[in-house]
């Protein structure tokens, strides 16, 4: 239930503040008195009332004083002020506007009036506070994200520390699955798990050990046991963290095969994730084309055809048909970019 709008009132003569309470109350809302312009900024400062309904002949502090103290303090800078007044005249409205004033009722006060300026002003002010509270939420989601994903990013590159021969891998197929995964019409909201599952895609290669993760020859059949486990290390890691849930496609899933004879669970066809299923593609590419303890670097033209030849069993035949797609389009724009104008 929504709190009621709260309504400083601040008016040295008794009089006048008993028929603006008689006005308001009983219509919802909560009611606060001040009889001088110090008493009306320490009410404003502890409470920050929806609005201010400000006498403006007061002694010692008049009414202007009072609004410039306010509108000169930031917690209390976009309260709104109506000033209550006797005097009608033009100069004293514009000395008002000048302190700060959002508007004027003339004194004596109409009842109705009041009512329907308090009603329509205590609305407009909620709204703005919900506006202003809802972008201090969002902008606090964004710093959140932006900090989660720099926190990604520092494990990745922490794993590529560890690894030399990998360095720059996750950058790339990160880059490219979500490229590829655009152009096979994967929403912008699932391309942000896909892109945080391509970047942890090898993260469970924490737990391998040096002597397997960094052996410079082939591994034995023990090894290579060993070094397939890092999808069930890379479950185990990530599991435990809720955000990174949908995101976990990848880095458990990449190295299924379309034929269903890939690990950790085997499974086939579209059983396999799609998110997986696309940076299988891309996670064999960048291998291929870059230099790696048990291979040397192919070209582009070769590793396209390897492929095409893997697509049916290793890879999901629509995923390749994008992917190669993607890459000539990729070529010739740089061969329309590279051309002699």
């Amino acid at each position: 239930m929504a709190t009621p709008a709260t309504i400083l009132i601040v008016d040295d003569d008794e009089g006048s503040r008993e028929l603006v309470v008689f006005a308001l109350e009983g219509n919802g809302y909560r009611l606060l008195v001040a009889e001088t312009g110090a008493d009306a900024l320490a009410l404003a400062r502890s409470h920050l009332p929806d609005l201010v309904l400000l006498d403006v002949m007061m002694p010692g502090m008049d009414g202007y004083e009072v609004c410039r103290s306010l509108r000169h303090t930031m917690r209390t800078a976009e309260m709104p002020i109506v000033m209550i007044t006797a005097l009608d005249d033009r100069e004293s409205r514009l000395h008002g506007i000048e302190a700060g004033a959002d508007d004027f009722l003339s004194k004596p006060v109409d009842r109705i009036e009041l009512r329907a300026r308090v009603r329509t002003i205590t609305r407009l002010n909620r709204y703005r506070r919900l506006l202003e509270d809802q972008a201090r939420l969002e902008a606090a989601a964004v710093e959140l994200k932006m900090a989660y994903d720099s926190t990604l990013e520092g494990w990745a590159r922490a794993l590529e520390l560890r690894d030399h021969e990998t360095e720059g891998h996750s950058r790339r197929v990160t880059e490219m699955t979500v490229r590829l995964a655009r152009t096979l019409g994967i929403s912008e909201a699932d391309l942000v798990h896909i892109r945080r599952g391509a970047l942890l895609h090898d993260i469970g290669k924490i737990g391998i050990p040096d002597r397997i993760l960094l052996k410079p020859g082939k591994l034995d059949a023990d090894e290579w046991e060993e070094m397939k486990r890092h999808t069930i290390y890379a479950r185990d890691l990530l599991m435990p963290v809720t955000f990174l849930h949908p995101a976990m496609d990848i880095p458990y899933c990449h190295h299924e095969r379309w034929d269903g004879s890939g690990y950790p669970q085997g499974l086939s066809g579209e059983e396999i994730p799609i998110a997986a299923r696309i940076f299988a593609v891309i996670d064999v590419w960048d291998a291929v084309t870059h230099d790696r303890p048990y291979h040397r670097a192919r070209t582009p033209a070769e590793t396209m055809e390897l492929i095409r030849n893997d697509t049916g069993s290793h890879f999901d035949p629509c995923v390749v048909k994008a992917f190669l797609q993607m890459m000539e389009e990729a070529s010739d724009s740089e061969a329309l970019a590279s051309a002699p104008s």
